[in-house]
């Protein structure tokens, strides 16, 4: 694998290239944010309660936006439970659904037979992130510690290899 795409200013393609890699989807790694504030938007955590990105600051937060419907996102997802686990407490890891229709029932059943050891249910059964950040799925976000964007990925990855690894060390 080569090394993650150097900072800059603007989006550039990762290290999979335009096409990624096979069973991959194309993606995009994005560090024009840089610095900005974590979205304040409402989500509903595993329990139904409502929260938001700002219970997750005091460690750095890997944030990925899915769907049920979506097959990239589906397929990284077992990917992200192994880096969630390789984390152990130092770094926190968050999927959240952006299923509008059934939300709650569709990803509660997608969670039951996936067996996750470390992933969590989590719901934006409005879409806010996807939509007001103008992303595709699958997208990606690491945060540092004080809820600031340190870069975004769009499309899957295997998030257990030595790219992720280094990319996802750049959050302090």
């Amino acid at each position: 694998m080569s090394a993650p795409a150097p900072a800059g200013n603007g989006p550039s393609n990762a290290a999979a290239g335009a096409e990624g890699a096979p069973g991959e989807s194309a993606r995009t790694l994005d560090r024009s944010h840089k610095g900005e504030a974590a979205p304040d938007f409402a989500f509903q955590d595993p329990k139904g309660t409502k929260t938001s990105l700002a219970a997750f600051r005091g460690k750095p937060l890997l944030l990925n936006l899915w769907a049920t419907w979506c097959a990239p996102c589906v397929k990284e997802m077992p990917t992200l439970d192994a880096l969630a686990v390789q984390l152990g407490d130092t770094k926190q890891v968050v999927v959240l659904s952006q299923d509008i229709e059934d939300g709650k029932k569709r990803v509660g059943d997608y969670f039951a037979k996936s067996g996750f050891k470390k992933l969590q249910p989590y719901l934006d059964a409005d879409a806010a992130f996807s939509l007001n950040m103008g992303v595709n799925l699958p997208a990606t976000i690491l945060y540092d510690s004080q809820g600031k964007e340190v870069w975004r990925m769009t499309g899957s990855m295997d998030w257990t290899g030595e790219e992720a690894r280094a990319l996802i060390a750049e959050a302090k």
